[in-house]
This record gives C-alpha cells, sequence and structure tokens, in this order.
C-alpha cells in the first residue's frame, strides 16, 4: 500500500490542524490565566477586612466563570470550523444552519440573555452584595444570593424572593458602606425649643459615648433642623450615621431614650387633638313690639232687644 498521499496530506494539512490546536489551547490558557486578575484590577473592593475581601472574591469567581466560559466556547466552535476547512468540508452550509439555529435560539432566549446581562453589570459594578438589604422590583429584603441569572432576597416574614436580574430596574440598596438615622420627633407648640434641641443633642451624644452604642454609630445622632410646623406639633429632624444594617438597632434605641428623657424633663410628646361641636341651642327669642290692644267683644243681642 502507498502511503505517500496520506504522509503528504499529514505534511500539508496535518501541521496545520496541530496549529490550530496548539493556538486554540493557548488562547483557553491565556483566558483562563488572564480574565480573573483583570477583574480584580476592574472590580471595586466593597470596605477592608475579611467580609469586603471574600465578597470581592466571590464577585470575580463568578464573572471568570462566565467569561472563560463563553470565551472557550467560542475558541472551540472557530477551532472547529478551522479544522473542517482544513479536512475539505464545505463549512458554508454548516454556518448557515448555526445561523438560523442561533436566531431561533435567540428569539426563544431573549430573557435569558437579558438576565445574564443584567447580573454581569449589577456584579461587576456592586449594586449588592450577600447581606444587604436593598429593594428590588417593589420587594424589599437581605440579599441571600447573587448569580448571573437571579437574586434571592429574603424578606421580614422569611419569605424568598427569586427575582430574574432582567427584570431590575432600579436597585436601592439600604446598607452600601454605611446606614443613617433618619428621625422625626415632634414636641408640642408650647417647648421652648432651645431647651428641646440642647436636649435631644445631648441624647446623641450620651449614645456615642457609651462603648456598645458608640461603636455602631459613625457619627451621633443630631438635631438638623425644624422640619415642619404640623397640625399638632412641631416635628424636628435627627440625623446620624451607623455602620451598615445596625440603623434600625440604633432608631428604636433612639425613639426609647427620647420618650424616656422627654417623660423626665417634661416635654410634651403631642398627639392629635380632634374638637367635636356638637352645637348649642338659639337663645329665646325676645320680642321688640308693643302687645296688641285688646278689644272687647260686643254680646249678641237680646230677642227683646230685636223686638224693640
Amino acid at each position: 500500500m502507498d502511503w505517500t498521499p496520506v504522509i503528504d496530506w499529514l505534511v500539508s494539512h496535518g501541521v496545520r490542524i496541530f496549529i490550530i490546536l496548539l493556538i486554540s489551547a493557548a488562547l483557553y490558557f491565556a483566558l483562563k490565566r488572564l480574565v480573573p486578575p483583570a477583574l480584580k484590577l476592574s472590580t471595586k473592593k466593597r470596605g477592608r477586612g475579611k467580609k469586603a475581601e471574600e465578597e470581592a472574591e466571590k464577585r470575580i469567581k463568578t464573572l471568570s466563570r462566565f467569561f472563560v466560559g463563553t470565551g472557550a466556547v467560542l475558541i472551540i466552535v472557530a477551532g472547529a470550523f478551522m479544522i473542517l476547512s482544513e479536512i475539505g468540508i464545505n463549512i458554508t452550509p454548516v454556518v448557515a444552519g448555526f445561523g438560523i439555529a442561533g436566531i431561533a435560539i435567540g428569539f426563544g432566549a431573549q430573557s435569558l440573555v437579558k438576565d445574564l446581562i443584567a447580573g454581569i453589570f449589577i456584579i461587576v459594578e456592586n449594586h449588592y452584595s450577600v447581606g444587604d438589604w436593598v429593594q428590588i422590583a417593589g420587594i424589599g429584603g437581605g440579599v441571600e444570593e447573587i448569580n448571573l441569572r437571579r437574586t434571592v432576597l429574603r424578606d421580614f416574614d422569611g419569605t424568598v424572593h427569586v427575582i430574574p436580574n432582567g427584570e431590575i430596574r432600579v436597585a436601592s440598596n439600604f446598607t452600601k458602606e454605611w446606614s443613617r438615622v433618619n428621625l422625626n420627633i415632634s414636641v408640642a407648640y408650647g417647648e421652648d425649643l432651645d431647651r428641646v434641641i440642647e436636649v435631644l443633642n445631648r441624647i446623641g451624644r450620651e449614645m456615642a459615648e457609651e462603648e456598645y452604642w458608640g461603636s455602631l454609630l459613625l457619627s451621633p445622632p443630631q438635631v438638623l433642623r425644624i422640619d415642619n410646623l404640623g397640625d399638632s406639633g412641631i416635628e424636628i429632624r435627627i440625623l446620624g450615621t451607623t455602620k451598615a444594617m445596625r440603623q434600625w438597632e440604633v432608631t428604636g434605641e433612639l425613639r426609647k431614650r427620647i420618650k424616656k428623657t422627654f417623660d423626665e424633663e417634661g416635654i410634651e410628646i403631642p398627639w392629635p387633638h380632634t374638637k367635636v361641636y356638637f352645637g348649642t341651642p338659639p337663645p329665646p327669642r325676645v320680642s321688640t313690639e308693643a302687645p296688641a290692644e285688646v278689644v272687647p267683644r260686643e254680646a249678641p243681642p237680646t230677642p227683646e232687644e230685636e223686638g224693640e
């Protein structure tokens, strides 16, 4: 058997196929090697400490799997087409078939692609992380899981909500980096406002000086302004900054201390008052006219008088 044609084909085409395989493998390993460091440079790390590093590492791993996996598919498809062309197979019908199938799949998987793209931006731009309290798609809850396709929330009732990333238009993060105490306190109109403000600021300073509450506060709660002249009282706005996720705990303690201190200081916290008017009877009518003169009525004539 003459092996010359086979050897000639291997020499001419086999070397090219080997080079294609070699380049494809090199591209895959380069992709796998370069993507994580590139993502580490472009992904902003939130905060400091071990927890922040773990969250950043989790985002990088998620994105690395996506980009490396997508790149590997593209490399394999491109390499396969080049090898088929070297073998002598006409790839034009195959490419046309893939194109038609891709269009059909694209129409059917629009929502999936939309979810994946939205998930990439959510993770890369660090809109929120696991453990944050957010409101997305009209649902508020703690973030339990994020991936490229969906976000999982658990609300105060313990209900788990699975939200496709493509459905998220606005994401409100209540616990990113730091949180805020934002509280309105109402006092009666008869109170001395300067004294009330001094008492409120003193309560905030005392909380900041305590070991536990001071560890949760970034700045003590202080009076910002007179916020409103309401129907029942004067509203005073108090602001302060806390560590992430601790604003509700601090606000609850602040309310308790304000109520207790106001009771001790005799400062009134008003509540709505309603006056009910049932009406009063009209005063008796006093006549200003003189009484009419009484004219005596004449008696009818007797028969004798009529005979006369």
